[in-house]
């Protein structure tokens, strides 16, 4: 089964006016279920189903509220939106209501990247079209989706790893690994990008462990790592939540994160930035969560029979603790 991989691209040209227009997006999260949207179903609103992972971030509540501020009635969509507390059967369940119900576009995060194949063959029987954002998925179906929108994340992993070794290497740094939900594209890519990248140095991973891409799994993870380590040195956080996490049981155990420990982590949330403008955090490579405007233009141009760019990476930035005081007065997410 070959997995879908493509070439990091710039952003569609009809897209990339889009990205970083939305207003501020809220940290609260998200309702769980069901969430319809309550438009009259008028010929003139593209009715969408929409799949999310679930709300375990505070990267997802960004990108669901960016999803359902881009979705709008007023931008020409009636939005049925579902959660699947980051269970597939969930979303498999969701999308097929979404069949059922003759949508003109299916979108989803999938929670993880294989077991999707039957439900992708049933939504192309029923000729609706797929949009992927933020993760990708691994199916035998030809043209199971029309586009996938998100960040290369084997290039987040990479760019953490690059940055650790630049300062790091020599030193014979022991690193700890939290990884993100086992089975999904970020955690799989995440995780080969730095290892990649740290081949060669004398950084050393000596342990590696999911905490669900949660705060609590986080801290749990790191909790067990400090009981079973006592020369850890560096922690590779694949989200900011867990890194947070992190933070509080390196501060439980008595050291001083950022500098007894140091922390790289990947998202950029107004979280994780304000630990790393406070020093507890060493370094963060962006992944973007407003993917709503963007999925918002392919939708359109799909129901159009306009073509529309299989693959759309989205920007992302890095920031040490000076770049993250700057951004963070105007950050939005």
């Amino acid at each position: 089964m070959a997995r879908h991989t493509f070439a990091r691209t710039a952003l569609a040209a009809l897209s990339a006016a889009t990205l970083f227009a939305l207003g501020a997006c809220s940290s609260e999260p998200p309702s769980s279920g069901d969430d319809t949207g309550s438009g009259d179903g008028g010929d003139e609103l593209i009715s969408v189903g929409f799949s999310q992972v679930g709300a375990e971030s505070g990267w997802r509540s960004a990108n669901t509220m960016s999803i359902k501020d881009a979705l709008t009635e007023e931008n020409g969509f009636e939005l049925s939106f579902s959660d699947a507390q980051q269970k597939q059967e969930n979303q498999i369940s969701a999308i097929r209501n979404y069949i059922a119900q003759g949508v003109d576009v299916i979108a989803f995060s999938p929670v993880v990247e294989t077991g999707w194949d039957p439900v992708l063959e049933e939504a192309k029987a029923a000729g609706i079209p797929v949009v992927l954002t933020d993760r990708a998925v691994e199916t035998t179906i030809e043209d199971a989706y029309v586009s996938f929108i998100g960040s290369d994340f084997v290039e987040e992993g990479r760019r953490s790893g690059e940055w650790a070794v630049e300062q790091y290497d020599g030193e014979g740094y022991k690193v700890v690994e939290l990884q993100g939900t086992t089975g999904s594209a970020p955690a799989i890519d995440r995780q080969q990008g730095f290892a990649d990248a740290i081949a060669g140095s004398d950084l050393e991973i000596i342990d590696s462990q999911t905490g669900d891409f949660t705060r609590d799994g986080g801290k749990k993870v790191m909790e067990g790592f400090l009981t079973a380590h006592d020369d850890i040195d560096l922690v590779f956080a694949h989200n900011d939540d867990m890194g947070l996490g992190a933070v509080e049981a390196i501060e439980a155990a008595g050291m001083k994160p950022g500098e007894d420990i140091k922390i790289i982590t990947i998202d950029g949330v107004k979280d994780g930035m304000q630990a790393l403008a406070d020093g507890k955090f060493n370094y963060i490579v962006e992944c973007n969560p407003l993917l709503g405007p963007d999925l918002a233009e392919i939708i359109k141009a799909t129901v159009a029979g306009e073509p529309v760019e299989e693959r759309i990476v989205t920007h992302d930035e890095a920031f040490d603790q000076e770049a993250a005081k700057e951004a963070l007065p105007d950050r939005q997410y």
